[in-house]
């Protein structure tokens, strides 16, 4: 068999949503047997929730990095680069590493097929990939991000958990996770394994009570982030400040009012793993808070007029828009760029936010068989801005905002993380024009 190309792999990856069938960790279980089991040499910490994983982890891994320990980050989704999913130290995984190991994995993949077993779907066996080069890179600790849910996420074949982490649980994967949030809270609670520590937000009382009971039933100690103790010293688009008990006048780089409880969640996660026996130095959590770089939330890429690109795409998330819209862009005329998935809450997520702009473009997200067409997103618009259109492209919808914005006007791109790596593209590459 000829070594693939990195273009091969990927596509590789892709090709085994093929195998989609029943929800099961049997088959990832069964795959990574075959590979060694190369997630038994690690410990993580795990991080599940709807809202705010992405940032935590980035938070968490930053410190615990600064602190120089080597640390893996598993991330989705991605936006800039297929390899961003797999980081080591901030630094993607090299393609030549993606594709020895891609290699290794289809190999077990045709191994179980021609016994009959079932193959794993992509994100397991991406999954597997993750796990394959963490151990390969000696990794000390691995930040991980469920993708969906949690008893059943590819994730949580692991078993070393040190910290088990609920970010904020809302409605969302309905179809998937279960119908109230109840369940969506037990789903993903199932994270927790005897021994860690469980490090929630605090959370909706159904939610809350979810997560308590599974944490009993492992026998597991629970601490619990209250975003209310977080309090704003400074709020910016650049740099913000803000006390958390006896910690005063922490700075975080990410912008959103959003930002100080997922800072809050993230210094508690830090002090269990302190208490745990991880010499994590105060200077180094401070260092790590402020050079957290986490583009797709609230992220400020270009000025004059000023672009902000965010993953607002269920309801929770734009409520959270919304007060950051209006704590920290008041006053401000705003351009919308929309793009979202069929399968979301995208009308609550209208309803929240669509009265600050005063126009609106959409578009349809590239490469997504779940996407919904800019056409039947603007339709949905209108009936609380009537100042919609919808764009050919994501190339288009950049020109047109940028042609309707004034040098002290916000475009605020938003909706699914899925193509606003793109859209960061396409707005780089008017700049450069430019110049």
């Amino acid at each position: 068999m000829k070594n693939m190309t990195y273009e091969e792999a990927k596509q590789f990856l892709e090709d085994c949503n093929q195998y989609a069938g029943e929800f099961t960790l049997e088959p990832l279980q069964e795959m990574l047997r075959r590979l060694g089991d190369p997630q038994e040499e690690l410990s993580f910490v795990h991080i599940a929730g709807t809202n705010g994983k992405g940032s935590v982890l980035a938070y968490v891994s930053t410190v615990l990095k600064e602190t120089g320990y080597r640390v893996g980050r598993y991330i989705s989704p991605t936006i800039f680069s297929y390899r961003e999913r797999i980081q080591v130290n901030e630094q993607y995984i090299t393609k030549e590493a993606l594709v020895r190991l891609t290699e290794r994995i289809r190999a077990v993949g045709e191994q179980m097929l021609s016994e009959g077993l079932s193959h794993p779907t992509m994100f397991e066996a991406e999954t597997a990939l993750a796990f394959l080069y963490f151990a390969e890179q000696k990794c000390d600790l691995v930040v991980l991000e469920c993708g969906m849910g949690g008893r059943l996420d590819a994730t949580n074949v692991i078993r070393h958990t040190i910290v088990a982490v609920l970010a904020s649980i809302s409605m969302d994967h309905m179809g998937f996770l279960g119908n109230t949030l109840s369940e969506i809270a037990q789903n993903k609670a199932g994270i927790i394994k005897p021994g860690c520590t469980v490090v929630t937000v605090k959370q909706e009382p159904e939610a809350e009570a979810a997560v308590l009971l599974q944490a009993e039933a492992q026998g597991c100690t629970v601490v619990t982030a209250d975003p209310a103790r977080a309090v704003n010293r400074k709020r910016g688009l650049f740099s913000q400040v803000f006390d958390y008990g006896e910690r005063k006048a922490a700075e975080i780089s990410l912008s959103g009012e959003y930002q100080f409880a997922n800072a809050a969640l993230a210094l508690e996660v830090i002090d269990v793993m302190r208490e745990k026996g991880y010499g994590i130095p105060e200077e180094a959590v401070r260092k790590g808070l402020k050079e957290t770089v986490w583009t797709g939330r609230f992220s400020v890429i270009a000025k004059a007029p000023c672009v902000i690109v965010d993953g607002a795409h269920n309801r929770d998330a734009a409520g959270k828009l919304a007060r950051t819209i209006e704590n920290y862009l008041g006053g401000k005329r705003l351009i919308y760029i929309m793009g979202v998935l069929a399968d979301k809450e995208y009308e609550a997520v209208i309803r929240q936010t669509a009265r600050y702009a005063s126009e609106i473009i959409t578009v349809m997200t590239p490469d997504n068989v779940r996407a919904l067409p800019a056409e039947k997103l603007a339709e949905a618009v209108v009936v609380y801005n009537p100042h919609v259109q919808a764009a050919e492209s994501i190339q288009a919808a950049v020109k047109q905002a940028y042609e309707l914005a004034g040098e002290e006007d916000v475009i605020l791109a938003f909706g699914s993380l899925s193509y606003l790596g793109e859209l960061v593209r396409a707005v780089e590459e008017r700049r450069q024009e430019k110049k």
